[in-house]
């Protein structure tokens, strides 16, 4: 059986990287399958900002895996970024100081032998996807295969105005847009956000995830990857967890 590959998109700063991360680990510790977690993200390398701790030479490249002209399964086994006490849980992304001149231009066609062979490998694949995809074959190629897309906006005029102005852009079939699940996350503290303003814009909001002062400790000091002790931010979580879950299995 071949793995689930699950993207997390949506407008900038509406918290996708730490949505990913904690969507990940709450599905690795509710069923104990292998989860992978792919950051697109070769603008702003994600690995160093969820393992801040981590010294560079223990953090591997994807884009190591995507320059073989032959990708193959060790090649991408080797590229995984694994944590001591969790088997069976590992992460893909850029490190620090790469770009898109870095490493040889890839094809579409090299990141979905990518996706394929994660498939193989895992049973769950969490792509944290960039807003923008126009310039990013991994980001686009990994939401348009999903199995399952959670679509984030925060509860702000700004994320408003990116789905206002962008989201026609991604009207094509290809995307699967009107299949996305989409949802409110929090991603910082502030009373005054336009909750119920943006539940009208969407429409369709199928979750609101609250903001978390242990997640935000969590992402600083890199332990993402934890759960967060947060009962109503870990009951939410579980909650989309399950329903990947119930999804998966039919």
């Amino acid at each position: 059986m071949m793995g689930n590959v699950l993207s997390v998109w949506g407008s900038p700063g509406s918290g996708k990287t730490t949505f990913a991360t904690k969507l990940a680990t709450a599905i690795y510790e509710k069923i104990q399958k292998t989860v992978i977690v792919l950051y697109c993200d070769i603008e702003t390398p994600v690995l160093p900002v969820v393992f801040p701790n981590f010294k560079r030479e223990y953090l591997a490249s994807v884009g190591v895996a995507l320059s073989k002209a032959e990708l193959l399964q060790n090649d991408v086994i080797q590229c995984l970024v694994t944590i001591k006490g969790k088997p069976n849980f590992g992460f893909l992304g850029f490190r620090d100081g790469e770009n898109k001149n870095t490493f040889p231009r890839f094809t579409r066609n090299k990141v979905e032998d990518l996706i394929d062979t994660l498939r193989g490998i895992s049973d769950y694949i969490i792509a944290d996807c960039t807003s923008n995809l126009e310039n990013n074959i991994l980001a686009a190629t990994a939401l348009e295969l999903a199995d399952m897309t959670f679509r984030l906006t925060a509860p702000e005029l700004k994320s408003i105005s990116w789905n206002l102005s962008q989201m026609p852009l991604y009207a094509d079939k290809k995307y699967h847009c009107q299949n996305h699940v989409q949802g409110i996350n929090v991603p910082n503290a502030d009373v005054l956000y336009p909750i119920e303003e943006t539940k009208a814009h969407m429409r369709d909001v199928a979750f609101l995830m609250p903001y978390s002062a242990a997640v935000k400790t969590q992402m600083q000091e890199g332990r993402l990857y934890f759960r967060s002790g947060d009962r109503g931010y870990d009951v939410c979580m579980n909650q989309i967890a399950e329903r990947v879950v119930r999804y998966a299995s039919n």
